[in-house]
C-alpha cells in the first residue's frame, strides 16, 4: 500500500510557473534623502505620480534627492504676531498701551473672565 500512496506538495507554497516570457512593467528608481542622511531608493512604475516626500524608516520626512537644494534655499521668514505688531507701533508705544489697558482692568472697566 505504501507504494501506491500519492506524493504531493503543499498547495500554494510553491509556484510551478517560471518568469520566462513574462514582461514586467517598466520601472524607474527614485531616491529619497532624509535630514539624518538616510538614503532610500524606491521603484515606481514609469508614468506614476512620484511623491515629493516619503517617510523615512527613522520617522523623519525624506525629500527627493534632487530637491534638497530647493529646501535649503533662503526663504522668507514667517512673520509672527509680534513682528506684525512692531510694524505698526514701537515698543515704547506698546508699553504705554499695555499700562493703559491694565489700569482700565484695575478700575473695573474690563470684567474678569474666569
Amino acid at each position: 500500500m505504501a507504494e501506491r500512496s500519492l506524493r504531493g506538495m503543499s498547495i500554494g507554497a510553491k509556484s510551478l510557473e517560471s518568469d520566462q516570457n513574462v514582461d514586467f512593467a517598466a520601472r524607474e528608481e527614485v531616491a529619497y534623502i532624509c535630514p539624518n542622511g538616510h538614503r532610500t531608493i524606491l521603484p515606481f512604475a514609469e508614468g506614476a505620480e512620484i511623491p515629493s516626500e516619503w517617510e523615512c524608516h527613522c520617522g523623519s520626512t525624506a525629500r527627493l534627492e534632487g530637491e534638497e537644494d530647493k529646501a535649503n534655499e533662503i526663504s522668507k521668514p514667517t512673520r509672527t504676531h509680534w513682528d506684525m505688531l512692531l510694524e505698526r507701533r514701537d515698543e515704547k508705544e506698546l508699553a504705554e498701551l499695555l499700562e493703559k489697558r491694565l489700569q482700565m482692568h484695575r478700575d473695573g472697566w474690563i470684567p474678569d473672565y474666569e
